[in-house]
């Protein structure tokens, strides 16, 4: 189906997902008709997502992540609101299958894939669409391996410029990245690049996960996450205002990218920054319940059948464990969030084809029941689907084709 956001119901001043009652509720009723594991959009919450993260990013363009949503439908509802330009794609085979409908698509990775650049340099179209992501020379020379420059159109390249926090006495804070951290070594790279035939530096990315993918309101440590966060947005807003700066001397920037779902406040705030990046925000994973900044709605969800009954306080259910990449701890597990009041097992959590859950809520349910679960990560979902049913209340209203359906594996 084609998604209109705008088109989309228009939901009360008190969100439904405020009722989780009246919620989950519908959401089961919407269903009823289909069978098996059953994954789901709420076209209400994804709309009240897709228009709050242009009200957090204040007026500054945000670059979709397809990543975190992989579900062409819901790219282009989300592109076609005002707000929104660009894809952050992550994988080289599906910028080239995105940029054969978009004509923006920044790769927010670095590829060695020969043969997708083997297929970019021999497509100009593609090459004016696709922007590489690098922070090495070597992975220059690997495309200069695949085709010669005097063979290709010129290569867009964006460098990906490291915005970990380096603090004293705490040392690196952030995700291993980027080897480029400050504006000498930046500029250093850029020098290199535009020294180089056959590629055209147009853009910088840094983006910072300690502030972007790191929840500040969870309640365990939340004080020195808060301290650490403010400290590191003053130290990267300098830092990336020199990088910036330094580059601008070398090459004429197309874009500036910075931040995700977790940042859009300060990102924006950033006089150095053209545009952000947010994606996980719009399906909302449960990873990002615990922000004081936002509270997104639960736009997208699975449900899971009852098959048997252990015991009577605990009820099994057909799949689950459908983990998310990160850390193996239980945050990276599917949450069971209707009924209330669910838990996995600690010897057994959520299982390759069944799972058990306990808590008193597994008395009232029976054999053919419903249970309802959130993944930790939005996008991760989809990799398990051929398909989201779209729902609004207690109305099924079409279905959007994942990566999956359309026949795609990219990573």
């Amino acid at each position: 189906m084609s998604l209109d956001l705008l088109a989309a119901a228009a939901v009360s001043p008190a969100e439904p997902w405020a009722r989780p009652s009246d919620y989950w509720h519908a959401r089961t009723e919407a269903i009823a008709g289909l069978s098996g594991p059953i994954a789901t959009i709420d076209i209400d919450a994804l709309r009240f997502n897709a228009l709050d993260l242009v009200v957090r990013s204040s007026g500054v363009p945000i670059r979709v992540a397809s990543k975190s949503i992989r579900v062409p439908d819901v790219l282009d509802a989300t592109l076609a609101l005002a707000g929104y330009q660009g894809i952050l794609a992550f994988t080289l085979p599906e910028a080239l299958w995105l940029a054969e409908t978009h004509d923006d698509v920044v790769l927010g990775y670095p590829s060695v894939d020969r043969a997708a650049i083997a297929a970019l340099a021999a497509n100009e179209d593609a090459a004016a669409r696709i922007t590489l992501m690098v922070d090495d020379i070597a992975q220059l020379d690997v495309v200069d391996a695949v085709i010669p420059p005097a063979g290709r159109p010129v290569i867009r390249l964006a460098i990906d410029a490291d915005a970990s926090w380096r603090a004293p006495v705490l040392g690196h804070i952030g995700v291993r990245r980027s080897p480029v951290h400050d504006a000498t070594e930046v500029a250093r790279l850029a020098r290199a690049i535009t020294a180089r035939a056959g590629f055209r530096l147009v853009g910088l990315m840094m983006y910072e996960a300690q502030v972007a993918g790191q929840p500040d309101d969870t309640g365990a440590g939340d004080t020195v996450i808060r301290w650490m966060q403010r400290h590191s947005v003053h130290e990267l807003s300098e830092r990336r205002g020199a990088i910036v700066a330094a580059l601008r001397e070398i090459a004429p920037l197309e874009f500036v990218n910075g931040g995700g779902t977790g940042s859009l406040e300060t990102t924006a705030s950033d006089l150095a920054v053209t545009e952000t990046t947010a994606g996980s925000g719009l399906l909302a994973g449960h990873l990002f319940d615990g922000y004081r900044a936002f509270s997104p709605a639960p736009a997208a969800a699975f449900a899971l059948e009852v098959v048997r009954k252990p015991t009577p306080d605990i009820v099994t259910v057909l799949g689950g464990g459908w983990i998310a990449s990160g850390p193996p701890v239980a945050s990276r597990q599917p949450l069971p969030v209707w009924p209330p009041g669910l838990k996995t097992l600690g010897r057994e959590g959520a299982g390759e084809v069944q799972t058990p859950l306990h808590g008193d809520a597994a008395r009232r349910l029976k054999v053919g029941d419903r249970v309802w679960f959130r993944h930790a990560k939005s996008g991760e979902l989809a990799e398990r689907v051929d398909r989201y049913h779209v729902t609004s209340g207690a109305s099924l209203v079409g279905d959007a084709v994942t990566y999956r359906g359309e026949g795609k594996s990219f990573l």
